[in-house]
């Protein structure tokens, strides 16, 4: 039995852009691109994108412990998200180390989240949204804690801005000029979980790198400095997300589809145009 499928416009997608919903899932969009827009431009520079990645996994088992417990999803995703950022900076003091501790923990994250998952039919529908995404179901507790994240989150960056810098970009150099390298790898990491939580709610764990490394890898292609890129990185994930939403308004479709579609399709522009001027 063969089947189509096709995108449909919707003539109402005005009517659906100003709905209650829509208008909390756009605040959001203003408050994840802050957060990814700042910490993604790190994530590139320390080589940390695996870790980005195992991160959101990593936070799988929390968040269906949570739906087991009755407890926010975003809260179970966030305790274990921290946690497990801080053991893995605290097991892989090296590049290499860091690799194997990362994988090692994901692994057993992932096997945990399945597990949990089987113990409820709430957590396997929920799991489904974990996944994938849902930011049309942003409530404004979230939108609250996605600001009080991003406050904070601003506020540690700009005092740690220049350290954290030397050490993403030369480890080794920032030791031997006595910066406490360690401290500053599991602030970085504890940040990075947060970013992760926040940012996972929009196209879930296994889109997070169109938020998180897609727009900050076409901003360090055109940037010339770390502070530009940061600023041209959230302006991407801004872009990404508002023309994702009104995509998925204007034709149903999912909106962590769209939002990653469109932040790709920046990648691949940035790309041809660098390219092109070399």
């Amino acid at each position: 039995m063969n089947s189509t499928v096709a995108f449909t416009f919707d003539p109402n997608w005005q009517v659906i852009l100003g709905s209650t919903f829509m208008v909390r899932a756009m605040i959001a969009g203003v408050l994840i691109s802050l957060s990814a827009g700042v910490i993604g431009y790190f994530v590139i520079a320390r080589k940390s994108t695996f870790a980005a990645h195992a991160v959101a996994h990593i936070g799988i088992p929390g968040a269906t412990g949570a739906v087991l417990l009755g407890l926010p999803v975003s809260l179970g995703m966030g305790v274990f998200a921290l946690a497990g950022s801080l053991v893995i900076g605290i097991l892989g003091k090296k590049a290499s180390k860091r690799e194997v501790a990362t994988g090692t923990i994901l692994a057993f994250a992932l096997g945990l989240g399945l597990m949990l998952a089987r113990l409820s039919t709430a957590a396997s529908q929920q799991l489904q949204s974990i996944l994938f995404g849902s930011i049309l179901t942003v409530t404004n507790s979230q939108l609250i804690t996605f600001l009080i994240f991003d406050v904070l989150l601003l506020i540690i960056t700009a005092v740690i801005y220049r350290p954290l810098l030397f050490t993403s970009v030369d480890e080794q150099v920032a030791q031997a000029k006595g910066l406490h390298t360690q401290a500053l790898n599991l602030v970085f990491m504890a940040l990075l979980a947060g970013s992760v939580t926040i940012a996972v709610q929009a196209v879930g764990t296994l889109l997070i790198f169109a938020l998180l490394i897609t727009p900050s890898a076409s901003a360090n292609a055109i940037a010339r400095s770390p502070r530009s890129a940061i600023l041209l990185s959230t302006v991407i994930c801004f872009v990404s997300i508002m023309l994702g939403l009104l995509f998925s308004a204007m034709f149903p479709t999912p909106p962590s589809f769209a939002i990653v579609t469109v932040s790709t399709i920046i990648w691949c522009v940035t790309q041809v145009v660098t390219r092109s001027k070399r």
